[in-house]
């Protein structure tokens, strides 16, 4: 089931990655390609993180 990634999220990985100064103003056009592929491929990895722990939990 897919969901969708929060804002804070999202600010919180550019943050983590570097660039929330440039989408500070809510305008993510302004990230490169390479930019917003980090930001996906970190969303995955935090997503695959949860899972596993929530597994762990059952």
């Amino acid at each position: 089931m897919a969901k969708i990634m929060s804002e804070r999220t999202k600010y919180e990985l550019a943050a983590e990655l570097g660039f929330a100064h440039k989408v500070k103003d809510g305008d993510w056009g302004n990230i490169t390609t390479r930019e917003a592929g980090s930001l996906v491929r970190a969303a995955i990895a935090k997503a695959e993180e949860l899972m596993a722990r929530e597994k762990e939990g059952q």
